[in-house]
């Protein structure tokens, strides 16, 4: 398994579309994906889920992959978390 801690870097979620993107980015990937803010774990590949933790900028989250690309998976939705509001 692989995880760490992330400080989202996304634009305000008015129209749901940053979260959208993070679902498709997490739905490449056979490992099974969440992501955790407080006592909240949820799946990144759902996006009813995904769309309930209401994710904002500066939130701080934990992400976690564990499965056949479990690195790849991580890498991409780490990296998808910290980038995507640049």
């Amino acid at each position: 398994m692989k995880k760490d801690n992330v400080v989202v870097n996304l634009p305000k979620n008015t129209d749901g579309s940053p979260v959208a993107m993070l679902v498709q980015v997490a739905s490449r990937y056979e490992s099974r994906i969440y992501i955790t803010e407080d006592s909240r774990r949820v799946n990144a590949k759902s996006i009813m889920g995904m769309m309930a933790l209401r994710l904002n900028s500066g939130t701080a989250v934990e992400v976690s992959a564990e499965g056949p690309d479990e690195e790849e998976a991580f890498a991409a939705v780490r990296e998808y978390l910290l980038a995507s509001g640049r």
